[in-house]
């Protein structure tokens, strides 16, 4: 096996296997697959951690998630794929965040590692082992790349400026005691 044989089956092991655990978590949210809370029940965790409308977010993540990974299973369309798995790990990073980095705490350390996964395989590319090359990398080109990037980070900042702006607001309703009892 040449060098050029084991970077098409590594980059396959990490689409298979970035893609597989996308996919988990996204239908967790839109199916309530895998121990997850489907629809109404992401929806209402969204909602409490500042995305709004709940139900409209986890169906957005959901599909990010389900339809980014599959897409990345498949080495089809990786410039969009990996985008989107990236955008909706930012924003699951961004709900982790006050938890510091490590996972066992709580932290960003997990949706962080999908997040560049995600990315680096939309910069990268799928591979010879892909749909991509099959199909002549039609929905691959080069310039899709900075272009799937550059709207899902520009997408992901509003997204998530938002909810930051809603928990500040939530925050400033809340009044603490003035004295002690």
């Amino acid at each position: 096996m040449n060098a050029y044989d084991r970077r098409d089956l590594g980059l396959l092991l990490l689409r298979l296997g970035t893609g597989g655990v996308l996919i988990a978590h996204g239908t967790q949210k839109l199916f309530g697959w895998f121990g997850g809370h489907g629809l109404e029940g992401t929806g209402q965790f969204m909602e409490s951690v500042g995305y709004a409308p709940g139900k409209a977010s986890a169906a957005a993540a959901g599909l990010a998630e389900t339809g980014g990974g599959a897409l990345l299973a498949l080495g089809l369309a990786t410039p969009a794929a990996g985008a989107a798995a990236a955008g909706a790990m930012v924003g699951a990073s961004a709900v982790h965040l006050p938890n510091g980095f490590f996972a066992q705490s709580g932290g960003y350390e997990y949706a962080a590692t999908l997040a560049l996964t995600g990315t680096s395989l939309a910069i990268t590319g799928p591979g010879r082992l892909s749909l991509d090359h099959l199909l002549g990398h039609t929905v691959n080109r080069n310039w899709m790349v900075p272009v799937a990037l550059g709207v899902t980070a520009a997408a992901t900042s509003v997204i998530v400026g938002l909810r930051n702006k809603r928990l500040r607001q939530r925050k400033e309703g809340e009044q603490e005691p003035l004295f002690e009892e």
